[in-house]
């Protein structure tokens, strides 16, 4: 009767065959975080290549913003004059 029992359900050697080994889960899971991560980044957003857009041009604003004021040495580029 035990040799049925095993027969039917697999030996330990065939059920090991079966799990990945666990580098490999590790790397699956990390793929599936990753997609997960970015699914939820793109979530309502219907057109991500013009957000990515709007974003470069803000850091481009800023970026020349921030030279300006180096370049400039600190001073404001407008004066106030009453009469």
């Amino acid at each position: 009767m035990g040799s049925l029992c095993s027969s039917c359900f697999g030996s330990n050697g065939e059920s090991s065959n079966l799990m990945p080994s666990p580098e490999t889960r590790r790397r699956q899971q990390l793929e599936a975080a990753e997609r997960r991560r970015e699914e939820n980044e793109r979530r309502g957003i219907k057109n991500p290549d013009s957000i990515r857009r709007q974003q470069q041009r803000t850091e481009e604003m800023e970026r020349r913003e921030e030279e300006a004021a180096r370049v400039g040495g600190g001073a404001p580029n407008l004066k106030w004059q009453t009469a």
